[in-house]
């Protein structure tokens, strides 16, 4: 259901609020250039620090902007289970495609506790969802046990994998079913886990360089892994440049150099160091961004 490419998009702000102008081009610049999944109000998107209002009014944008064009992944995870559900309803309702669910953060649940909360919420919520496990981001880790019973459970259609572990990613393609789908939601790996069985990725620095994300999924669903890897290669150091800050730090910051939308985000999110932006800009100009 969600495969290919798919971006993590920012959210534009300009002077505090959310630049809905710039968010439409940046949406018409991901479709252009070949993705084909949009995921609004995740990490990248500042979900964090979004308003209730501003969450829900940036899916409906991205939904009726997209005019079915490309799939909507909204992203309407929390760790509160009932506020999770509230989001994943109103995505539902605003005609995403679907829903993105970060494991819980702060609380620190157990394996069960993780599982009945997504159990709950695809229970309750009837649209495919797909995991999201990023223990750098929440302390903790969704192990492959876990979600293999949670992929047996109706509405859980995937996961993002951003765990870092290859094992773990191993694991999990090996046990599931054909039709559950494994995301890579690490840039950098994102060749190595389409060699292990994955389906696609949810990629930051695709807001960047949307066209050849694209080309390196679409080269490996061809079976060109010659392309694919030489893609993968190309874009490494570029990959790598989007996390020496924490994301969205160093991508939004390279939007605001190309011109792209600005560069603004909100606090406790801070501009990028001075002393880092010499290094990102010699990246993006090695690429031939800049």
């Amino acid at each position: 259901m969600f495969s290919g490419s798919g971006t993590a998009i920012v959210t534009p702000f300009a002077n505090g609020k959310v630049d809905y102008e710039a968010l439409g081009k940046l949406i018409e610049s991901q479709i252009k250039n070949g993705i084909k999944v949009l995921v609004p109000c995740g990490t990248t998107g500042e979900s964090a620090t979004l308003t209730y209002e501003e969450h829900d009014q940036v899916i409906k944008f991205c939904v009726q902007q997209a005019k079915k064009r490309v799939k909507i992944l909204a992203g309407t995870g929390s760790n509160s289970t009932d506020e999770a559900i509230t989001l994943t309803q109103y995505a539902k309702d605003a005609g995403a495609d679907g829903a993105l669910l970060i494991t819980p953060y702060y609380n620190k649940p157990t394996q069960e506790g993780m599982y009945l909360h997504f159990k709950k919420i695809a229970e309750t919520v009837d649209i495919p969802q797909v995991l999201y496990n990023v223990p750098g981001r929440t302390s903790v880790n969704l192990l492959p046990e876990t979600v293999i019973r949670l992929s047996k459970v109706k509405n859980v259609v995937g996961i993002k994998e951003a765990s870092g572990n290859l094992e773990q990613v191993s694991q999990i393609v090996q046990n599931v079913a054909a039709d559950f789908t494994v995301l890579s939601g690490e840039d950098s790996l994102t060749f190595l886990i389409l060699a292990l069985g994955g389906k696609g990725v949810i990629s930051v620095v695709s807001n960047i360089i949307p066209a050849d994300i694209a080309a390196m999924t679409s080269a490996f669903e061809k079976g060109d892994l010659a392309k694919s890897r030489a893609l993968h290669f190309k874009m490494f150091e570029l990959m790598k440049a989007m996390f020496i800050e924490t994301n969205p730090i160093p991508v939004k910051t390279a939007m605001g150099i190309m011109g792209i939308c600005s560069p603004e985000m909100r606090l406790p999110l801070s501009p990028m160091a001075e002393s880092n932006v010499p290094k990102l800009k010699k990246v993006m100009k090695d690429y031939g961004l800049i």
